[in-house]
């Protein structure tokens, strides 16, 4: 089948071709996570959000800087305070500022030469600025403390730049075996004597326990005692009260006394009656017979 059989003009062809290849250049898409650099000319002009956008055909192009958190490791030699070397990894984790994501093309030209040129020579400088100022042991048991000092230099560096520092992470710590297993055996004394020290504590702490209990018992026993002897003293002194009260009262009344007498008499005459000079007057018993 030739063109000439349908009377199409191979100039009109050529134009449609071109609208058609116009419209699809015209039309582009930002992906999510990214920003959109629109370029006139080679030249930054603007920066668009994700999604559908428009364009000029051959005249603009556009290239996307991601905005989404990017993570960057280096790995490098240092030495601890006491001139130990050390191999460090470490990672940062950042973002792009979206709002100056224009700037930071126009001044870098996307992110591999930001990063080439100004984060990851700046993250492994705040590292080993970090890094001497511990030593190997100190290094190891306080990673936390050093992360700390590493991001706090690193965010100072970056303070001027359109992006966010994240968090700072130190993967890995490298240090010679021979001074690893040296670590590993005060570790190890250092165990054993915290243990020594807890059994002791915990044996201090058992026989003051038993002083306490003690104690507490003989205070209990010395309570009771007292109280028992409170007990006595006090009923002595109601009986001696109750027996001067008696005495009294048969002191006071003298027939009290003849009944008292007569309650407890057995019904038996005296086989004697005295008289004023203590001597028998009279012998009952022959007066009975």
């Amino acid at each position: 089948m030739k063109i000439e059989q349908f009377n199409i003009p191979v100039k009109s062809l050529v134009v449609v071709a071109a609208v058609v290849v116009a419209g699809i250049g015209s039309v582009y898409t930002v992906n999510e996570g990214h920003i959109g650099i629109v370029k006139r000319f080679s030249e930054a002009k603007e920066q668009v959000n994700p999604g559908l956008h428009f364009k000029v055909p051959f005249i603009d192009s556009v290239e996307e800087i991601e905005v989404r958190t990017r993570k960057n490791e280096e790995k490098m030699a240092s030495s601890t305070k006491e001139q130990m070397p050390v191999t460090i990894s470490v990672s940062v984790n950042w973002t792009v500022d979206k709002a100056a994501a224009l700037e930071l093309f126009r001044q870098y030209g996307g992110l591999s030469q930001f990063e080439n040129r100004i984060l990851d020579p700046r993250f492994r400088s705040a590292t080993k600025d970090v890094i001497p100022q511990y030593d190997a042991e100190k290094l190891i048991q306080d990673r936390a403390g050093a992360i700390q000092a590493i991001e706090a230099n690193f965010i100072e560096e970056m303070k001027e730049f359109p992006v966010t520092v994240d968090n700072i992470q130190i993967e890995n710590i490298q240090l010679p075996a021979k001074y690893l297993t040296s670590i590993e055996t005060k570790q190890t004394e250092k165990n054993l004597a915290d243990a020594e020290k807890h059994k002791l504590a915990r044996q201090n702490l058992e026989a003051q326990r038993d002083v306490n209990t003690a104690k507490a018992k003989a205070d209990g026993i010395k309570l009771v005692a007292i109280a028992e002897a409170e007990s006595i003293r006090i009923k002595g002194l109601a009986e001696a009260e109750a027996i001067t009260a008696k005495a009294k009262a048969l002191g006071n009344n003298p027939l009290i006394v003849k009944l008292t007498e007569a309650q407890n008499w057995d019904g038996k005459l005296p086989a004697t009656i005295l008289g004023s000079s203590n001597m028998p007057i009279l012998d009952m018993r022959s007066t009975k017979d």
